[in-house]
């Protein structure tokens, strides 16, 4: 619970700031910005942004990643989910929480990351990824058949679905640390129409705890947000059930249930 006010108020302390949010207002805007590139966006000094970036990283609400030798900030709803979680969805109606994942409207990225940090190990945290029964108690319900060989395909699916609701090939998998996943979802002609993209979960050992990265890449300009908005509710769950056991119960992790 100490590690849990911790967390709480490290998030809190970085959206006190009023540029800080606006900082998350442009990530928001267009995923993916160099420092440079922000720094453009504000008047301020880029050690002033470099500044302000360093803190919403430390809360978890920025994550960054390399390319060449650019370094690329990408904004992570992860904790801001946990907080609806933890005191607002109790008084939203099922529909209510559909309509909240409209915020994750972007123009659009070509790659969306995610990052949370549970208490658990890599095994237990690689068995909660791969088992089909686990994984149901925190994806909406859904099961996940394959046999976890590099170059096997999957599918995904629902026994209220009546048809399979995804499918793909395992690119990598290796235990307990990396799976990476092609994904083509199926649940609607509206995404069918996406195509494929891929999904790569990575493990982390922090301390007593994992940090889980889940980077959906391969979206195209403008891609669906059905394909992405689910994640932040979907590790929200998973995190739920490997530190208390429990289901997460706001209303649309529900939903499929």
């Amino acid at each position: 619970m100490v590690t849990y006010h911790f967390f709480m108020d490290a998030v809190f302390k970085a959206l006190s700031d009023p540029t800080r949010r606006d900082l998350l207002d442009e990530l928001f805007r267009e995923d993916g910005q160099s420092l440079s590139a922000l720094e453009a966006r504000f008047d301020m000094t880029r050690f002033g942004i470099a500044k302000h970036l360093k803190l919403l990283e430390d809360a978890g609400l920025v994550v960054t990643r390399r390319r060449g030798r650019e370094k690329l900030h990408f904004l992570n709803p992860v904790p801001i989910r946990l907080i609806h979680d933890r005191w607002v969805s109790k008084y939203s109606e099922p529909w209510a929480a559909g309509l909240s994942d409209l915020k994750s409207r972007l123009e659009s990225p070509m790659e969306k990351i995610f990052e949370i940090y549970i208490k658990t190990t890599p095994e237990r945290l690689w068995e909660a990824i791969t088992d089909s029964d686990i994984r149901s108690k925190y994806q909406f319900g859904n099961t996940i058949e394959t046999d976890w060989t590099p170059g096997s395909s999957f599918t995904m699916n629902n026994v209220k679905a009546g048809a399979p609701l995804g499918e793909g090939e395992n690119l990598e998998v290796q235990p307990p640390r990396r799976l990476v996943q092609t994904m083509r979802a199926l649940w609607g002609e509206d995404v069918k129409a996406e195509g494929t993209s891929k999904v790569t979960w990575e493990i982390e050992p922090v301390g007593d705890s994992c940090r889980l990265t889940v980077t959906h890449s391969d979206l195209r300009e403008g891609a669906n947000e059905q394909l992405y908005g689910g994640w932040p509710m979907i590790l929200s769950g998973l995190k739920t059930w490997l530190e208390t056991g429990e289901k997460l119960t706001t209303p649309g992790s529900l939903m499929y249930t």
